[in-house]
């Protein structure tokens, strides 16, 4: 339902690599909205993915930025300005990649090197687009900024492996950032902590589909869609949420305060004789 929530609003989108992604359905929920975008993704993300597709269907450009690289995001931050006349209002951070998973590499034995590039570009970037932003005073007064996260953060998921430890990195980068940003020019830094969702990137993690059954038993209402994250984000870059900054926001239909479900435990008890 479309009622102009964002109406008059800018942002910036990164991540949106295909239609799965979390990043792509809130792009189409945000221009639905009222809201005018800019798509950023990495380099090679461009050429990978479908996102001159979502451009045209948006009527949105596509600024290219490595996120661990400084004069990237500063030039994306400047075009952006020059394309929407002035300052941004939102932005979503929607990025990861863990290099030890990719390689299949135990937590246990992980490469370090691979392990600071994870850290670099899933959670430090964070911290780099808000600086950016920061310095340029590109972000309007009561902006939005939303990053993806996941409840390995806070509990151990063995084959979540090294992403745990940047998501944990991207919540304190956003109870922290947000407090300055707070202070200085009222922007909002929030984490939306989803369901594990069938994306393209989330589908690399080992045992993910038995992952997602396992959540959907264990959430009173079922994991939660990535259309209905999308609709979250546009609640978070809304006017609606003024007032909520520095936290996690669990969207995971209950997951995460659930300790066991009557579905689970039927699936143990094995059957009567």
């Amino acid at each position: 339902m479309a009622n102009n929530l964002l109406a008059g609003k800018k942002g910036i989108i990164f991540g949106a690599l295909d239609e799965k992604s979390i990043a792509w359905k809130t792009a189409l929920k945000c221009h639905e909205q009222g809201a005018q975008i800019v798509l950023s993704n990495a380099p090679v993300a461009l050429r990978m993915g479908e996102i001159n597709k979502l451009a045209e269907m948006i009527g949105a450009p596509v600024i290219g930025a490595d996120v661990t690289n400084m004069d990237d995001l500063k030039k994306l931050f400047e075009e952006s300005q020059a394309h929407f006349g002035g300052k941004i209002d939102f932005v979503l951070h929607s990025i990861g990649m863990g290099i030890n998973v990719r390689k299949g590499k135990h937590y246990t034995e992980m490469n370090y090197e691979w392990h600071q590039k994870t850290l670099d570009i899933s959670a430090t970037s964070l911290h780099r687009v808000l600086r950016t932003a920061w310095d340029m005073d590109a972000l309007s007064e009561w902006g939005s900024v939303v990053a993806l996260s996941y409840i390995a953060a806070q509990r151990v998921f063995p084959d979540y492996n090294e992403m745990a430890d940047a998501k944990a990195l991207l919540e304190s980068i956003t109870r922290s950032f947000g407090y300055h940003y707070g202070v200085r020019n009222k922007v909002r830094v929030n984490t939306v902590s989803q369901s594990p969702t069938r994306t393209t990137a989330g589908s690399g993690v080992k045992g993910f589909d038995a992952f997602v059954d396992y959540a959907e038993k264990m959430s009173p209402l079922g994991n939660a869609l990535a259309e209905d994250c999308a609709n979250y984000c546009v609640f978070l870059f809304s006017d609606l949420s003024r007032y909520i900054t520095m936290q996690n926001l669990f969207h995971d239909g209950g997951f995460s305060f659930t300790g066991v479900s009557e579905a689970i435990v039927a699936g143990m008890t094995p059957p009567a004789e």
